[in-house]
């Protein structure tokens, strides 16, 4: 028994250190070939698992489980703490409409185009769009860090970025409640679970973060003022649990966490001195659970699946890309008169909406419950991955230069 248990806990290490390895060399070649990482970090996972079989793990097995899990909960905690609460009260009409109502008409939308192209009945349809429906902070936020746009659109993006990932994961879990369940899907109550896991959720978060974020800021109660690092760990991880327990939105606990915790100013709390410390580990944290999580995926990519779904899957993400999102961005920020967004900002936010960790984590999670066409949603989840990321992250920088929202840095001395 020893023995055995002994074998487990190196085979897991050996495949977790293989993986972190391969993830460095895919980064330093998808910044060569000037690509967004994740995008490389799929087709590593592709070349190991299914081409040299070198990577085994299914998407049912602990450890992948526990992979996205965990990586999906530290990279919400870590997009809320990069958040600014003054910067959201300015754009927060168009936030709050996207991050909401534009998830669900994304879902609805794409949910049509997922009926109609695979045949699948509706609850599945809806369910596949509802996984996609968000979009990607993990993705969004390192390209913004290379391309310099006006501010308010960079940080309405971002935000609806971190934001909608909760809700698109409610959205997603509250559909596969009626998937496995085996009831119809009723949407009094469907809507009555989304407040309950929302607000829960919100509430879970607030309150884990907001009692270790004095514990570790107080002038007078920051005991854990030496353990800032780890505490930040804890908030991240204990929010997510304590909320999958009490039956709501862990995804939405993190990240409210991570927003409380990036902004203990409000509160008259300070982490300056430790704001270096933090931030360059959670940064490295939050790459390193994109390896994990994405080569993990390309490593488990059905390509009999992918074969026999291209060409829907392919429709269907077109119709996210080019006709769902352009309605979600009209519907969501048209409305906003107090913000007046020119049509140059418009046509920059239909352009930017890639897919990536969460729907990645949740495709998996799904597969690895064995839900009924699993396989139809994980080709829809890597076409819109894929899609996305390789066409509209890649050509960030050229639409903000083509719309005239790209800011110059500064050369005069």
């Amino acid at each position: 028994m020893e023995s055995s248990t002994t074998e487990i806990i190196h085979h897991i290490l050996i495949l977790l250190l293989f993986i972190i390895t391969v993830g460095m060399l895919a980064g330093r070649l998808a910044s060569w070939l000037r690509l967004p990482d994740v995008a490389v970090f799929i087709i590593a996972g592709m070349v190991l698992g299914r081409g040299l079989h070198l990577i085994n793990a299914t998407s049912s097995s602990l450890i992948n489980q526990l992979i996205l899990t965990v990586g999906s909960a530290l990279i919400l905690f870590d997009g809320g703490r990069n958040l600014r609460l003054s910067g959201l009260k300015k754009v927060w009409i168009t936030l709050s409409l996207l991050s909401v109502p534009g998830v669900i008409v994304t879902t609805g939308v794409v949910g049509i185009a997922v009926h109609f192209c695979f045949g699948l009945d509706w609850i599945f349809s809806f369910l596949a769009a509802a996984v996609i429906a968000s979009t990607d902070p993990a993705s969004i936020i390192p390209v913004f860090k290379q391309v310099k746009i006006k501010e308010r659109v960079r940080e309405t993006v971002e935000s609806e970025s971190a934001f909608n990932d909760a809700t698109g994961s409610i959205l997603t879990f509250a559909l596969l409640a009626a998937v496995t369940s085996g009831q119809s899907l009723h949407l009094g109550n469907m809507a009555w679970d989304f407040v309950k896991t929302a607000v829960g959720g919100i509430v879970v978060g607030a309150i884990v973060s907001i009692i270790l974020t004095y514990l570790v800021a107080h002038f007078r109660l920051g005991v854990l003022k030496d353990y800032t690092t780890i505490a930040m760990v804890v908030v991240a991880l204990s929010s997510y649990l304590i909320g999958d327990m009490l039956h709501v939105s862990g995804f939405m606990a993190t990240f409210v966490a991570g927003l409380i915790w990036g902004n203990a100013d409000t509160m008259g709390l300070s982490m300056n001195d430790k704001l270096e410390e933090t931030g360059s580990f959670a940064d490295n944290t939050s790459v390193m659970m994109r390896m994990l999580i994405f080569i993990m995926l390309g490593s488990q990519v059905d390509f009999r699946a992918l074969g026999d779904y291209f060409w829907p899957s392919l429709a269907a993400v077109l119709v996210l890309m080019f006709v769902a999102r352009p309605l979600t961005i009209l519907l969501c920020a048209l409305p906003d008169r107090k913000v007046k967004w020119s049509l140059r900002e418009l046509l920059f936010m239909m352009w930017v909406r890639e897919t990536g960790v969460i729907p990645a984590a949740l495709s998996g999670m799904i597969a690895g419950m064995g839900v009924a066409h699993a396989g139809a949603i994980s080709a829809i989840t890597f076409m819109a991955i894929m899609l996305t990321i390789l066409l509209q992250a890649s050509t960030t920088g050229l639409a903000a230069r083509k719309l005239g929202l790209e800011i110059k840095p500064d050369t005069r001395s």
